[in-house]
């Protein structure tokens, strides 16, 4: 465990290193040393920083869950029935690539600039990652497999849970990772508009009020989120896909 940790620290203690360079060099408000940053960050964490931090959590993790509550049945039967596959993914196909931050205004007129907005925009960037990963997932389990617990008598839970679901865990999870980066970003965007909480409110409301201090603390303390979310992807793969390793 520590010898897994290493990579991420001298990472970090390289970016650190850089940002502090750069700041020297630069020597103007507009990039401040990394260690003041710091300190104003712990300093403003508890009165400011945290009520942000809890709203921008609360949606990235709603948006995760909700994705993959839709995202896994239906790659699932996807990958399961092919005729369900052929009417499904020209759909799929169809709305994958489009640039999901081009549908913002629409689902702000649709629905509002509220939360539900939000967590819409979030679900569209997750999911369709997690429908094509779990529906290739099952196409690329062998039907030997299916034969044999067929042979044994096995329900379709039985499948479900002893074929389906350890077979695409690992993949599912990977899904999750890459796409939590872009996520994080239309999150940021997102809360830009029609709120006062988040991080993403946070840091622009920083930049107009010229307090470039706030601004890099939001920008580190938002960046730690997204790391915090990726490790504990990490930690669950670990914990419960074990015999991958």
């Amino acid at each position: 465990m520590k010898h897994k940790w290493k990579g991420p620290l001298y990472s970090l203690m390289v970016v650190i290193a850089l940002w502090e360079i750069f700041a020297f060099i630069i020597d103007r408000p507009i990039v401040p040393y990394p260690h003041t940053v710091f300190i104003n960050m712990v300093k403003i964490f508890e009165p400011q920083i945290k009520i942000h931090l809890i709203y921008s959590l609360g949606r990235i993790t709603t948006g995760i869950t909700v994705s993959v509550l839709i995202g896994v049945p239906l790659g699932y039967l996807m990958g399961y029935y092919p005729k369900l596959d052929k009417a499904l993914s020209p759909l799929v196909y169809f709305t994958y690539p489009i640039p999901k931050l081009a549908l913002l205004p629409v689902v702000m007129l649709l629905f509002g600039i509220g939360e539900i907005s939000k967590l819409i925009m979030i679900t569209m960037i997750i999911v369709f990652q997690i429908i094509i990963t779990a529906r290739d997932a099952v196409r690329d389990i062998p039907e030997e497999t299916f034969h044999s617990l067929r042979s044994l008598g096995a329900s379709r839970m039985q499948k479900l849970t002893e074929i389906l679901i350890p077979a695409s865990l690992p993949e599912l999870l990977t899904s999750i990772r890459i796409a939590l980066g872009t996520a994080v970003s239309i999150l940021f965007f997102t809360e830009t508009f029609g709120t006062e909480y988040g991080m993403g409110y946070f840091i622009m409301d920083a930049w107009m009020r010229v307090n470039y201090l706030e601004m890099y603390a939001g920008i580190v303390t938002l960046s730690l989120m997204g790391f915090i979310i990726f490790a504990f992807i990490d930690f669950l793969e670990s914990l419960i896909c074990g015999w991958r390793a």
